[in-house]
Order: C-alpha cells, then structure tokens, then sequence
C-alpha cells in the first residue's frame, strides 16, 4: 500500500510538479491523466478516500444530494450521471448495501463498491461487497462503450445478482432469462465481482385452439317432381378453406341429380379426391334412386420440428428459438349429391309434359376446412453470468455463476379439423302422385383433418460468458454452473426441441 500525504484528493489535479506522482502525469507515467491515484483506491487506503475523489452513493441518501460523503445520492444511476459531468472524476464509491435498480455504465466510469459508510466510507474488505440487483427479466449492468476512447470501465468489490425466476412464477414469467450483466464495444475490468444469475424460466408451450375449424355449408334441397319438364337439382356447395383466389384447398360438394320424366339423373360427387360418392338416379330398370354418400375425411398435417441452434445474443440479452408449427390438416372431399327420380305424365303422376320432370336430388354437404398446424413451443430462457459483444474484458477474482436454463416450451397440439355440412335432402313428389318418388337426399361432407402437432422450443442455456467477437479471457475468474434446461416435447423425435447449452464458455 502506497502511503501519500495529501490534504484531500481535491490536491490531486493541480498540475504542479511537486503533485505529479499524485496525479500520473510525471513523465514516466506516460500521461496517463485519467487513471486513478492510490489515494483513492479503497482497497489501497487504511482510512477512508477524500470527499474529492469522486461522487458518494448510499441507499440512506437522497437523489438531490450533490453526492459528498456527508450528503451522498440516494441510486446508482443518479452517481453515475453526476459522475460523467465531473471532469477528470467519474468514480463513483458504493456503501456495502443493496441497490435494487437496472443501470448502465459508460466508457471511463470506475465503480468501488463494499465501503463502510457507517465507518467515514473506508473498505470494508473483501468479504463485504455492494449487491447490484433488479426486477425479473432485467439485466442489473450493462456496460457500454461508444469507440470514443474515453478508456475502460472498472468495477471492483460489486456483486452483481440477477433476479432468477421462483417456481411460481413460471407460467407468468414464461421464457424469461436471469442474466447479470451485459458488456456492448468496451473495455472492462472486473476486480473481486461476482456475477450471478439466478435460474430461467421454462419456455411456453404452444398455445391451444379454443375450437376447432368453423362448420361447413350444408347442401340444398332438390326440386320437387311435377315443377318443370326438367326439375333442376340442389346446387353444389363450396367451403372457402384458403383465399378466394386459392381454389386448391377449398371443398365442394356434389350437386343432385336432375328430375325427368323417364329418369333421374346421377348425383356428382364431391371434393378434392377421387372418391365417387354421388347417389345414383331412378331409371327405367330402377325403381329407386339412392342417396349420395359422406365425403372423404382430410388428413392430419405433419409435425412440426423441434428447435435448434444456439439461438442469439444481443445487448437486450437472450433470444431462443422457437419450436415450428405444425402443418395444416388437409381438406375434407364434400358430400356426393343424391339421385334424381323419374316423373311422367298420367294418374298417380304429373298433370302435363310440360310439368312432367321428377323430383331431383339433393346436393352433398360441402366438406370441412383442415385444422391449422400446433403452434411450436417457445424457447426456455437462458441462465447467463455476462454477455460479451467485441468486448475486452479482465479479470481479477471474479465468481461467474449460473443457475438453471429453463426447458423449452411443449408444442401446442393441432387445431381439430371442422365439421362437415349436412346433406340437402331431395325434392319431394306431389300429395297424390302416388306412382312418383322423392327425390334422394345429398350425403353430408367429411370432417376436415386435424392439424399437425407443433415442434418444442429451445432448452435455456446455461452458460458462464456467451460472447461475440474475440474469445474472453477466463484468467483470474473461477465459473460455476447450473444445468441447461431440456428441450420442449413435440410429436416425435424430430419435433423434440433441442437441449440447452452448459458451457463455461459460448461462441454465438
């Protein structure tokens, strides 16, 4: 420890010869101005350090204090901004408390932390440190540079403590991250810190369709016999499954057959697919006609698959990947239309040839809309000590810990498809035309196929320091860490989300 008489730190930027070794700037200190002299380094003092070093933070202070040891700033965040407008000065001396807040740090800003306010602001030594935390889901620190050079970022004898997620907070927290602190483009050195995150939240699983795929279009009656020469058929029905200008997924139902006087004729069958299920017409050698049968029921949609990869970091933290969605069921065929009757003229029958069509079939039910795919389950939150982007970081006993990543998100089951239409019922032969017969009923549409399960979110990492750009140093830093969390469940193997990332540390 070096011992230097002074009568306050306020002595230490006059820029007399007989105060240079106080000040840095004799000439084999190479002008370096702006670091800090012993006398204000805690650790390096028996007593305490001079009101003039820099800007004084206590928990029992107020914000409209000028920051003196006397009269010290209430947060954080009001001493760093009165020491970035303290020219030469932008320290910043924390009791040994908690500060419960969110803050970010420039270029050239040192932080003491762990001093004995109640002892005139001396070290309190290493066993007592200043805690920095805040709310679920914030980052406590987050250092920033701007390529200015206006020098490196210290930190010495903080505890920075992200908030980690309890187990009753998981469903309303869901695929939040803990992660204490973020250094963006700086240069950063971290003396007996600890940086801890606490555990992550599980991702959310796929969310649930309240109902399925709306109900189709029921069929249209047929004509009854004795209306025309020709009795015109209950007309095909159409399910709009996609967009008006994309027939391809759309259902239609089979319309009846028509009404004559010595045939019905066949109903149509419905669709997509090539299934014939229109009901057959009354002929001269069938005495009846038949109804048109269900439509085809639509296939299930695929799976979707599971989460991979690392997901991304940034300087707002963690973003994991999501599990896909599943594939949309596929469209039901519509019900075939149902057969036409015969009619005819004479007693039992129609009046007159002009009026002389039998009753005609119904049309088929249109078929149901394909259920959309399951949504893909979210990503579980990752538990990350620092965040590196291009950032040159030192170490000098610092703890990085973790807790535990969260577990991917389940993928959401799919929609159940919609519901076929009812078929239209046939045209109906006159009261007393006892020789003549109603027309045949349509068949109703297929149920629309359910749609495919989605594919799980990613597993929380856990991981010492994730970073970008250069590889961090881990000299002078000891790393613990908690387990990754699993990937979300999905339909099979492929839908299973990835696991979680367990590494001291991460390349993103």
């Amino acid at each position: 420890m070096l011992a230097i008489e002074a009568s306050g730190c306020d002595a230490l930027w006059s820029n007399s010869a007989d105060d240079c070794e106080l000040t840095l700037t004799c000439e084999h200190h190479g002008g370096r101005w702006n670091e800090t002299p012993l006398i204000c380094i805690p650790s390096e003092n028996a007593g305490a350090v001079d009101d003039g070093c820099g800007v004084f933070v206590s928990s029992s202070g107020a914000d409209r204090n000028p920051g003196t040891k006397g009269l010290p700033v209430k947060t954080l965040r009001e001493g760093l901004a009165l020491a970035g407008g303290v020219s030469g000065r932008r320290r910043v001396y924390l009791c040994a408390g908690t500060f419960e807040e969110a803050v970010e740090v420039t270029e050239g800003v040192t932080i003491y932390g762990g001093l004995d306010c109640a002892s005139g602001w001396s070290w309190a030594g290493e066993q007592r440190k200043t805690v920095l935390t805040a709310g679920v889901g914030e980052i406590p620190l987050v250092v920033r540079g701007g390529g200015g050079g206006e020098g490196k970022v210290r930190v010495e004898d903080v505890h920075v403590r992200a908030r980690g997620i309890r187990p009753d907070e998981q469903v309303e927290f869901a695929g939040v991250s803990s992660i204490a602190a973020v250094a963006e483009e700086a240069s950063v050195e971290l003396v007996r810190c600890e940086l801890e995150a606490g555990d992550a939240a599980a991702g959310e699983a796929g969310a649930e369709y309240g109902v399925g795929a709306p109900r189709s279009t029921d069929g249209k009656r047929g004509g009854p016999a004795c209306s025309a020469e020709i009795v015109v058929p209950g007309g095909s029905v159409e399910n709009d499954c996609g967009t008006p200008e994309d027939p391809s997924d759309d259902s239609l139902s089979g319309a009846g057959g028509i009404g004559q006087a010595d045939s019905g004729g066949p109903g149509a069958k419905g669709s997509p697919g090539a299934t014939v299920n229109g009901g057959t017409g009354e002929e001269e050698n069938i005495t009846t006609c038949t109804d048109g049968t269900a439509g085809t029921s639509g296939g299930e949609g695929g799976p979707g698959t599971g989460a991979t990869g690392l997901g991304e970091i940034s300087a707002r933290g963690f973003t994991g990947a999501p599990g896909s969605d599943g594939a949309k069921g596929s469209t039901a065929q519509g019900g075939g239309g149902g057969g036409g009757s015969k009619g005819g003229v004479g007693e039992g029958k129609c009046m007159s040839d002009a009026s002389a069509g039998g009753a005609s079939g119904g049309s088929g039910g249109a078929g149901g809309c394909g259920g959309a795919g399951g949504r893909g389950g979210s990503a579980g939150g990752a538990s990350i000590a620092l965040i590196s982007l291009n950032t040159k970081l030192s170490f000098e006993q610092v703890t990085l810990k973790t807790g535990r990543g969260g577990a991917g998100g389940k993928g959401g089951a799919g929609q159940e498809g919609g519901d076929g239409g009812t078929g239209g019922p046939g045209g109906e032969a006159p009261v007393g035309a006892v020789d003549l017969h109603d027309g045949c009923a349509g068949g109703p549409g297929g149920k629309g196929g359910p749609g495919g399960a989605g594919g799980g979110g990613l597993g929380g990492h856990a991981i010492g320091i994730a970073y970008k750009g250069a590889a961090p140093p881990v000299q002078g830093g000891t790393i613990a860490l908690g387990e990754a969390g699993p990937g979300g469940a999905g339909a099979d193997a492929q839908g299973e989300g990835a696991a979680g990332v367990k590494a001291e540390v991460q390349a993103f």
